[in-house]
This record gives C-alpha cells, sequence and structure tokens, in this order.
C-alpha cells in the first residue's frame, strides 16, 4: 500500500479559515483572537481523520517578498493590509504544530506555493500518494494522476477533490495547462492584469486551438477582432504572468519527503496552549487523529503523583445494610462523597451515591432505600462530618431532592481547582484526575447497583479520585498563599448562591407579556420605515442584501471589509448612521434593537417556573477574573441603563409574603481600587474630596475651576480612567470618544502627567506579572499569564491589557464576594426573614420581609462597606422599590 504525502499551504488556508469564521465568537479569555487557529486545525485534523497521512509538511510564506516581487515590485501589491485580529495567529499555528509533531517549512525568496510543487513533485516520483491543501489556484499546475489539489469551496474545512478530470471538466484543459489561461486572463489577487476582455472559456478555446500558450502567441497574428487586437497588445502582460505564476519545483529544502514522517507529539506542550484557547472540544479530535491515548497524556502532564489511596473494600448498599453504623464508625474521619444525579441546577435530583473514607466505600441506590437508611443518611448529613466533595453547588441541589442538606464542606475539589488555575475552561475530575494524579478514571462493566457516569467511570472509585485529589491541590494552594480564599471566600459562598438558586426571584409576567407585545410591534414598525426608506422589501437579517442597499443603491460609504464583504455588524452600522444619519439606518437599528431585547423577554418568559420565579444559575468558577457570571438566564446582560432595559427589570418584583426589593451596589468601585493599589495621592484625595470623582479629575487634568468642568470634559475623563484600567491604546480612546487620534494622545498624556502614581502602578503591575507569571488581587487571588513572556508581540500586548485589569477587577471580586457571605451570615444570624436573591456584578438584591426594611439596609450598608480597609472609602448605594427597576438608583 502506498504511503500518503499531506502538504498543506499554511496561510492560504489560515487566512480562509480567518474570514469564514466570526472572530467575535472566537476569541480566548486572555484576549486572543483564536478564529484562524481553530479553522485551520479543524481542517487539518479533518484530512488527518479522513486521508490517514504517513507524511504531513505544512508550508508558510516568509514575507511577502520574493523573487516575483523583484520582478515585478506591484505583485500582489493590491492586497488589503493584514487584519489586526490575524496577525500572530499564524504563529501559535506554527507553534501547535510543532507540538503535534508536523514541520513547518518556509524558504526565503519563495512562495509556500514552491515549497509545496517541489514536495509535490517529490513525493510523486517516490511514489507517494499526494495530497495539496491548499487556497491558490496556480497549485492547479500540479495536478496529475498521483497528486491531488485539496482546493476549499465555501468553508476551509469544505474541500473539494482537484483531479485532472475535474480540471478538465470546469476550465476545459488538462492541469498543467491551467496557468496558461490564468496568464491569459490575470490574476485579480495578484494584482496580475491580463488581456482586457478575454474571459476563462476564450483563453481555453485558444489554448486548445494552438495547443500551448508559446503557440498561441507565436501565431497570434491569426486572432482576429477586438481580442485579437487586445492580446497582441497586452503579449508582454501575459508573458510576465507566466513567468510569475510558474511554480518552482526543484527548491532546495533542508528536508527530504521522507523526513515527513510524523514525529512525536509534545503532549504538555498542547495542553498547555488548548487551555490557554479555551479549546476543548477541539482538543479531543486533536488527540484521536494523533492516536493519543489519554493515559498517555496524564503521564506525560502531570508532574508527580498523587497520594495512593487505594479501595480496600466496596459495600453494595442493600435493604439488609446497616447504613447508621457505618455513618457511625466513620464519623470522625475524612470522606469523600460522590452522587450521579439527573436534571440540572436547583431542580436536580440524585439517583445514586458514594460515600468513601480510609480505603472503604458504600455506594447508594437511592431508589432501593428503606424509610430508615434514608433517615440514616439525613441524619450523618445534618451531624457536619467532614465532608470533601467536587463542585458543592450541583451536589446540595441533588441531595435537597432527598430531603437532605448538605453540609459546609472541608474541600471542594472544583473550586480549589478553579483557585489554582482560574483560567482553564472546565474542571471536570475526569480532567483533574489526569493533571493532578496522572491517571485515568478506569472504563469497566460494573455491578449492577454501580453509577455508571457518561464515560463508564464507576462511582466508587470516582469518590477515591476525590480523596486523592485534597491534597495536591491543597498542597498547591499552601504554596500560592490562596487557601484562606477556598476556606474563608469560595466555600462559604457557594453555600449562599446554592440558597440564591433555590430562591430564585418572582415575576410579573404580564409586565413582560406587554413589553414583548409592543416590541414586536416596533419591531414591525421599523421594518416598515426601512421599506420605506428604499422603496422596497428586503431581508434585513441577510447581510448580503444589506451590502447591497448600503453601498451600491445608497452609496454609503464603505465600512470594515471582510471576506465576504464590507461587514454590517452593529458597530459599523452605528458609525455609519452617525456619519449620514440616513433613515435606512435608523429603522434598520431600531429594528435590531426591537429584536434583540424582544428575545430577551421572550428568554424570560420561558424561564418562569411553576412557582412563579426565575431561578438562574450562578457560575462561581468560569471567570479567569474571579467574577460569579449568570446563565439560564443569563441576569448579568440586561441592560441597567436604557428605558427598554429598565422596563424588563420592572418585571423582577417582590414575592409574595415579602414588601419590597433592595437593590445595594458599589459605586465607582474599581476606580476607588485604582486609587488604593497605585497610591495617587491626587486621585485618592479626589475621592477624599466628596465631590463628584469625574469632575475633581478633570478639574485637575484640564487645569480649570471644579465649576467650570462641563459634561463633555467629565465625560472624557471618565472614559479615559475606566479606558486606561483595561489597556485602551490613544487609538481606542479617539474611536470611544469621537475625537482625533492625536487629541486623544494629547489627553491620554495629560492624565498621566497628573496621575503620575497610576502610570507608574499600570507598568509595574505588568513589568512584574512578566517577571513571576502572575498578577494577585488585594486578598491574594492569582491570576496567570504565561502569554506575557510569549515571542509573538501581538499576544504579548493582550496579555499586557488583560493583566493591567486583573487586580483591580478581581480584588472588586473579591470585596464583593465577603460582603455576600457576610450580609447573608448577618441575616440569618439576626433571624431576618429578608434575603438575597441575585448578585450582578457589583450590586445585590435583596428581598426584604414586612418591618425590616430600616434595620436590613442599615445592617447591608455597613457590612458592603466594611469588608477591607482601602486608603478610599468603599461607597455603597442603595435603593428600594416592588420591582427591581423601581429599586434603581
Amino acid at each position: 500500500m502506498s504511503k500518503t504525502l499531506l502538504i498543506v499551504d499554511g496561510h492560504s488556508l489560515a487566512f480562509r479559515a480567518f474570514f469564514a469564521l466570526p472572530v467575535e465568537n472566537f476569541t480566548s479569555a486572555g484576549g486572543q483572537a483564536t478564529n484562524a487557529i481553530y479553522g485551520f486545525v479543524s481542517m487539518l485534523v479533518k484530512l488527518m481523520e479522513t486521508e490517514q497521512p504517513s507524511h504531513v509538511a505544512v508550508a508558510f510564506d516568509l514575507s511577502r517578498v520574493s523573487f516575483r516581487t523583484e520582478e515585478y515590485p506591484e505583485y500582489k501589491g493590491t492586497r488589503e493590509e493584514t487584519p489586526p485580529d490575524f496577525v500572530g495567529q499564524v504563529d501559535v499555528i506554527q507553534e501547535l504544530l510543532t507540538s503535534m509533531g508536523i514541520q513547518s517549512l518556509t524558504k526565503e525568496n519563495y512562495e509556500a506555493d514552491d515549497i509545496l510543487a517541489t514536495l509535490a513533485r517529490e513525493g510523486a516520483e517516490a511514489g507517494y500518494r499526494v495530497l495539496v491543501a491548499s487556497g491558490d489556484r496556480d497549485t492547479f499546475q500540479l495536478i496529475n494522476d498521483k497528486v491531488t489539489v485539496l482546493y476549499p469551496g465555501r468553508s476551509a474545512s469544505d474541500l473539494n477533490y482537484m483531479t485532472p478530470a475535474s480540471i478538465e471538466e470546469r476550465y476545459g484543459v488538462r492541469p498543467e495547462q491551467y496557468p496558461e489561461i490564468a496568464a491569459i486572463v490575470g490574476e485579480t489577487s495578484d494584482n496580475l492584469p491580463g488581456v482586457p476582455g478575454v474571459g476563462p472559456k476564450t483563453a481555453a478555446q485558444w489554448i486548445n486551438k494552438f495547443g500551448s500558450l508559446g503557440a498561441l502567441l507565436d501565431q497570434m497574428d491569426q486572432i482576429g477582432g477586438k481580442r485579437g487586437e487586445a492580446l497582441r497588445e497586452h503579449r508582454l502582460d501575459v508573458e510576465r504572468n507566466r513567468r510569475l505564476n510558474r511554480l518552482v519545483d526543484d527548491l532546495d529544502l533542508p528536508v527530504e519527503v521522507d523526513d515527513l514522517v510524523r514525529g512525536e507529539a509534545d503532549y504538555r506542550a498542547l495542553q498547555q496552549t488548548f487551555d490557554t484557547l479555551d479549546f476543548t472540544g477541539l482538543r479531543e479530535r486533536v488527540y484521536k487523529a494523533l492516536r493519543v491515548d489519554r493515559v498517555e497524556i496524564a503521564s506525560d502532564t502531570v508532574a508527580a503523583p498523587g497520594p495512593q489511596i487505594t479501595l480496600d473494600h466496596l459495600d453494595l448498599v442493600d435493604e439488609s445494610f446497616d447504613l447508621q453504623g457505618w455513618f457511625e464508625a466513620h464519623i470522625n474521619e475524612p470522606i469523600a462523597l460522590a452522587y450521579e444525579g439527573n436534571g440540572q441546577a436547583y431542580v436536580a435530583d440524585v439517583v445514586e451515591i458514594a460515600f468513601f473514607a480510609e480505603g472503604q466505600a458504600i455506594v447508594v441506590d437511592t431508589a432501593t432505600l428503606t424509610p430508615a437508611q434514608e433517615r440514616a443518611i439525613g441524619d450523618f448529613l445534618r451531624s457536619s462530618p467532614k465532608l470533601t466533595v467536587h463542585g458543592g453547588k450541583a451536589c446540595a441541589h441533588a441531595l435537597a431532592s432527598r430531603g437532605w442538606h448538605l453540609p459546609e464542606p472541608v474541600f471542594d475539589t472544583e473550586l480549589a481547582a478553579y483557585l489554582c488555575r482560574p483560567d482553564r475552561r472546565g474542571y471536570e475530575i475526569e480532567s483533574l484526575a489526569e493533571e493532578y494524579l496522572g491517571e485515568t478514571l478506569p472504563e469497566r462493566e460494573a455491578p449492577a447497583l454501580f453509577s455508571v457516569q457518561a464515560e463508564g467511570n464507576n462511582l466508587a472509585e470516582r469518590a477515591v479520585i476525590v480523596a486523592r485529589l485534597v491534597e495536591p491541590l491543597r498542597a498547591r494552594l499552601q504554596a500560592q498563599a490562596m487557601e484562606s480564599l477556598l476556606d474563608d471566600m469560595e466555600i462559604p459562598l457557594q453555600a449562599v448562591l446554592t440558597q440564591m438558586e433555590e430562591d430564585g426571584i418572582a415575576m410579573d409576567a404580564s409586565v413582560l407579556d406587554e413589553l414583548s407585545t409592543e416590541l414586536s410591534a416596533g419591531a414591525h414598525r421599523a421594518e416598515t420605515d426601512a421599506y420605506e426608506a428604499i422603496g422596497h422589501t428586503a431581508n434585513l437579517h441577510s447581510p448580503k442584501q444589506l451590502q447591497t442597499i448600503l453601498f451600491e443603491e445608497l452609496d454609503m460609504p464603505k465600512t470594515r471589509k471582510t471576506k465576504t464583504g464590507w461587514t454590517t455588524d452593529a458597530e459599523a452600522l452605528s458609525e455609519l448612521y452617525s456619519k449620514t444619519e440616513h433613515p435606512f439606518l435608523e429603522a434598520l437599528l431600531r429594528y435590531r434593537d426591537n429584536t434583540k431585547i424582544g428575545q430577551m423577554v421572550t428568554g424570560l418568559l420561558n424561564e418562569i417556573r411553576p412557582d412563579g420565579r426565575i431561578h438562574t444559575t450562578f457560575r462561581q468558577t468560569v471567570t479567569a477574573t474571579g467574577r460569579i457570571a449568570s446563565s439560564d438566564p443569563n441576569l448579568q446582560n440586561i441592560p441597567a441603563r436604557s428605558e427598554t432595559g429598565l422596563r424588563v427589570r420592572g418585571a423582577f418584583v417582590a414575592g409574595t409574603g415579602y414588601e419590597t426589593l433592595m437593590s445595594v451596589d458599589y459605586s465607582q468601585i474599581e476606580m476607588r481600587i485604582m486609587a488604593h493599589l497605585s497610591e495617587d495621592q491626587d486621585l485618592i484625595d479626589a475621592f477624599n474630596s466628596g465631590e463628584d470623582l469625574h469632575k475633581t479629575m478633570a478639574a485637575k487634568v484640564f487645569g480649570v475651576p471644579v465649576e467650570e468642568v462641563d459634561h463633555t470634559l467629565r465625560n472624557r475623563i471618565k472614559a479615559t480612567s475606566y479606558g486606561l484600567a483595561y489597556g485602551l491604546s490613544p487609538y481606542g480612546l479617539s474611536k470611544q470618544l469621537a475625537i482625533p487620534v492625536e487629541e486623544a494622545k494629547t489627553l491620554h498624556s495629560q492624565y498621566f502627567q497628573r496621575f503620575g502614581g497610576i502610570g507608574r502602578y499600570l507598568h509595574e503591575v505588568v513589568e512584574e506579572a512578566r517577571s513571576t507569571g502572575y498578577t494577585e488581587t488585594i486578598f491574594g487571588r492569582r491570576r496567570y499569564f504565561p502569554d506575557l513572556r510569549s515571542d509573538n508581540r501581538r499576544i504579548a500586548e493582550m496579555a499586557s491589557r488583560a493583566a493591567l485589569n486583573a487586580p483591580i477587577q478581581g480584588s472588586a471580586a473579591d470585596i464583593i464576594k465577603i460582603a455576600t457571605v457576610s450580609v447573608a451570615r448577618r441575616l440569618k444570624e439576626g433571624g431576618y426573614q429578608s434575603r438575597i436573591l441575585l448578585q450582578i456584578h457589583d450590586e445585590l438584591v435583596l428581598e426584604i420581609a414586612p418591618g425590616e426594611r430600616e434595620e436590613v439596609e442599615a445592617l447591608v450598608v455597613e457590612t458592603m462597606a466594611t469588608p477591607v480597609q482601602m486608603s478610599v472609602p468603599l461607597a455603597v448605594s442603595v435603593g428600594v422599590g416592588r420591582s427591581w427597576k423601581e429599586a434603581a438608583h
């Protein structure tokens, strides 16, 4: 059986992937655009799965300079500047290829196509089946009985297999004659002008009639009419085109074809890169394509084996089993718990549960429990045993379905792993076992009462893994000085969030129904207005139709160019409307707003449970900054400033038995943290003066009295302050404020001249992180930034911007977490019926019981103002009303 050589045009297919996948859907937590990387690797993996190549290489262009530009400087000269989001992605692709054991090749003064041509010839001569994956039609000249070109169709991964027969069918000539057609017609993408008025069909007819391009040019006097005249006038262009599109197939490369056999993969490097890029599903496909054993991955990535806790004895609980006796025998020992549940979030239930202690485990099928055994489990859990769990919040909901209460665990492996590496995409027990213990949970047949997990893992051994993870995770937390964050912040917060999810928040569905009707009508009116503005109907959801309307019919200024044309995304259309104020754009933007919020309203209506309340899920382990996220539904994306957003909030109300909702939040918390961390005395003084912060800062920057600071100056300083904290450049500042870049540069410079401490602090944060590899919050929460040391400038710059804000945003997250736990504890200790329902960014929403408003308000304000001592006070604002909207302040 012949061997298969797969050779790939790296830049060509990466570029196609970049335009095929929207960058907004492919960006890592560190800010790295990943759409080209994802699309390219997906295509490569698909080919490796389907074609099983024995030898693989990827060729890249070294630069735009080659022997072709020496002859014709205008070669490819019309190509646009490389999109900023694409810059750096090729470097990451090359790093991944190295980790996958696949060679990348470049050649000075030549293009990737020339490398492909050389390898294709050598491979065919050596008896290989050759596959050339490229989006450049110049490679069609390589096609023969042994060489097939895989040419992208509608997407980078949709590849057409181009053979001699398919070339002849499509172009009417043999593959080696295709570049002769291209020489006559010209190549727009390469800036090679051809013969005016001559298309591919005419060119093919000429080639077939005369036999070759050379014969055609020798006898071109036989071509009559305007086309013949045009050919004679542009003969030199045609000859030049043919010289330039002829691929060089005899390069002196540093490798032979036989050297391209796939090498050993560096699994540690792959793991780290995939974690940085936030790739999960693609990671598994790569491992499968590389034929990687999961055990092999684990043994390669783990630093040292974990403690060898073994399962010495297993009991499957039946009706005669003495559960109470087992619990009494182990009541003073650390116990690990694992379970299998059905459902999600607060509506989950527990099907089976395993307890493990001192080498012994029991597995309980809840369907077979006797009433006495059911009570024994409840009594045991109420005795506050030393439990270790993995994901305590979900576990608590599952146990609650049986009437059991999960006490606060002494250790949670999921939360601990999150603190150790907050940038991971997930914290499944299987992946933690691989990373920290160096082993894979086994897959095998299990007794009837055993719980079989999604991948066939035995429930009892899952409990053993939970127990074994405690030591390495605790050791890492101690080494990073974050043990108290787990014990005093994250685990206590988990219990509060569990209760908040169970309580939910009451909804007035009639408000949402009315708003839904209005939004639907508003969308219809906007649609009608849009049609009237252009005089015909159109599909307002179709980018292609919008491009035709905006840039052809209405001849508007062009937006940012993409592979599919001029962009029609929301940001671009808003900028276009500010320039033109065209009624069609006004109606289109109104239509989009009504439709978008209408979808949100419909989603909220669908989430109302039979108890009349929405029960969101608070996600504690998904953000690298430490902030709590919300999902199903996401209550953090409800607009807080727009009129329609406030009306949505009007549907969130106090439930039966309660009087009002209370909204309590921090004022300018991130700027206050900035003042504390930077120790900038002018900023500290601005806060401590009690005046309007942004007015005071504007007065200092612009050198005018506070009373002369108008709305424009205040907004400029506000945007600058928050923008700098997020690494905003002068260019970004100019765009945000709609001012010239030079003016933004001046503002940027004036700001740092007046608040020098802020500038020094931001610089020191990045430099220290570059040295240590991480940033820290006021409370010691770490976030790691390995990309700060990247040789890729763009990747390093994105990591720098993220590192700037990590201590500030992370400290704000820590403060609201401490406040949430403290408020909940004081409400419970004080015997209040009022309760916390939501935590949204820096805001708590409480449901206030009759007669408790004044006392609870004083309690909450005092508690939230004092979670940490800083050089500036934490300002707390309070609003009260029947609805979340009325409680706004």
